[in-house]
């Protein structure tokens, strides 16, 4: 595990004053809570509440229009969604709800199966966000959405020839909304899990010093941007051409695949800025944390220059290229954060979340 690595990082962080590692590192971990956690999940549980009416309003009144709405909503929700999800515990592992939220990959079209089968047998209880919440995690969440949305036969929700789908599709925007709600409530009490991540010590059950709460944030920075290449982009983009798989891109029916690893990429970087980690490296190594922010930034103006349907951006040279530059932005992080700035901390290089070290 990460922790056994992390000493050094305590002691640097309490080197700048007399206080204890504990406390620097709660300082640490509550800049984090207070300037991105909090506001991210605030803003996923508001973007949410807007698809859930963008959906009723196109039930109430099927037209292009409230679809257009509607598509707009969902995009919103998913670039909320992608910068929030970097913070994988705490609430959102509760009652599997990060698995509900998004359920990906499907690689062997698992979740698209059940989101079909509902569709055509018009399954009465799935358009009940009460029993939705009860059945399988692939049916309730952003990706049973969208196949809703944009999959086959999403055009009928214009007009009135297929009231369930619209039905089901407001049943899932709903559930959305109750689990952002229940996640920005809990991050928001003064004595939940946001207490106890930033409050280490001795009879805390989850954190018992500051090392091991540190932890839990570096851990985001590597474990997310190995996600993002190793996962998300690698997924579908081969070494050549002849091996990309663009209907495993995540996201590809609603166009929105570059707008969420733009959005997994914004949320390191606010993240990141926010803790104000960088400030715990020797003065000849702070180089590194705007090194880390420049090349973020980089990383997602490129993500969300890869416009339109991603097999169309991959079969364009020019398009194509900016992924792969994509590529190479999250390499050099990964071994800016995973190797040199870890090693700044006494961690051991070359650290995989991946691995199951």
């Amino acid at each position: 595990m990460l922790k056994r690595f992390l000493p050094a990082l305590a002691l640097a962080l309490a080197m700048s004053s007399p206080a204890s590692a504990a406390v620097k590192a709660s300082d640490v971990i509550q800049r984090a809570i207070d300037g991105f956690v909090r506001p991210a999940y605030a803003s996923l549980h508001d973007h949410a509440d807007g698809l859930a009416k963008a959906m009723d309003a196109l039930c109430q009144a099927p037209s292009q229009g409230n679809l257009d709405a509607a598509h707009a909503e969902f995009s919103a929700t998913v670039a909320a969604w992608s910068s929030a999800e970097i913070i994988g515990f705490g609430p959102i592992e509760e009652n599997n709800r990060l698995e509900r939220m998004l359920y990906w990959p499907d690689r062997k079209s698992i979740g698209l199966k059940q989101v079909q089968a509902a569709l055509a047998a018009k399954d009465p209880t799935a358009r009940d966000p009460a029993q939705l919440a009860g059945k399988s995690v692939a049916m309730q969440g952003l990706g049973a959405l969208e196949f809703v949305l944009y999959g086959d036969g999403s055009e009928a929700l214009a007009g009135k020839d297929d009231p369930y789908r619209c039905a089901y599709g407001a049943a899932v925007a709903k559930n959305i909304e109750t689990m952002a709600a229940e996640v920005d409530a809990a991050w928001k009490k003064p004595d939940g899990f946001a207490a106890l991540w930033a409050n280490p010590g001795p009879d805390n059950a989850l954190y018992r010093d500051g090392t091991e709460s540190v932890t839990e944030l570096v851990g985001v920075f590597i474990n997310e941007l190995e996600m993002v290449r190793d996962v998300r982009l690698k997924g579908f983009l081969g070494a050549k051409p002849d091996a990309d798989k663009p209907r495993q891109a995540i996201f590809w029916r609603s166009r929105n695949t570059g707008l969420s690893l733009a959005g997994n990429l914004s949320g390191i970087d606010t993240l990141f800025e926010a803790s104000k980690l960088g400030d715990a490296l020797p003065e000849d190594a702070r180089w590194m944390a705007e090194s880390i922010h420049i090349q973020l930034v980089n990383g997602i103006a490129t993500a969300r220059s890869a416009q339109g349907p991603i097999d169309k951006a991959l079969a364009d040279p020019a398009q194509r290229e900016k992924l792969e530059h994509f590529a190479l932005i999250t390499s050099s992080l990964s071994g800016l954060i995973g190797t040199r700035l870890t090693a700044e901390f006494g961690l051991t290089a070359g650290f995989s979340s991946l691995d199951g070290d």
